[in-house]
């Protein structure tokens, strides 16, 4: 099993990432969901919000390092049979998914040091409030959080959607190289 990228297919820390980001983001959305409903006197009502920054703020620092991952390791290349249509919707579909992830992820962080506040990660660090005093800063931001976490969800299905299309109706390797590092 390779720790790389080879031309044929990902390598065990590319495919650790993807799934280590695809359970956050499944993770942090229930808890996002399970928050909203919460009040004052629930037990979960500050250990939620704690536990969705801290995750929150890991996960961007994991999504840092996937980038630089990608940058340093070569892309498998499409399998034979993928149309031109696909492949591009592919490149789309995976830059829309960083591109949101990362304005999900700041809009979060703008949500959190609205007042000023830095955001503890599990009492381990801190995060400092950079940006503050934005007018209606915590408001704003929260509407664009949960416009683009339902947005992620959005794109994540239809990127589950196409890799079982591939694997079930194309039978080709694109589910599996994600699934099994290369050699």
């Amino acid at each position: 099993m390779s720790i790389r990228n080879t031309e044929q297919g990902y390598g065990w820390v590319a495919i650790g990432l993807h799934w280590l980001v695809a359970l956050s983001v499944f993770g942090l959305f229930g808890l996002g969901l399970f928050m909203v409903d919460l009040n004052y006197y629930s037990s979960w009502y500050q250990t939620a919000p704690m536990i969705h920054k801290s995750v929150g703020i890991l996960l961007f620092m994991v999504m840092l390092f996937r980038l630089l991952w990608r940058g340093l390791n070569p892309h498998p290349v499409s399998p034979e049979n993928h149309q031109q249509w696909e492949k591009t919707g592919a490149k789309v579909g995976h830059f829309l998914l960083y591109l949101i992830l990362f304005c999900l992820m700041i809009s979060g962080y703008l949500i959190s040091t609205a007042d000023g506040r830095a955001i503890s990660v599990f009492e381990w660090f801190e995060i400092p409030a950079t940006v503050t005093g934005i007018n209606q800063q915590e408001e704003l931001a929260g509407d664009v959080h949960e416009i683009l976490a339902w947005t992620l969800i959005a794109l994540v299905a239809g990127h589950g959607l196409a890799a079982l299309k591939h694997h079930f109706i194309d039978k080709d390797s694109t589910l599996v190289r994600m699934l099994k590092p290369t050699k």
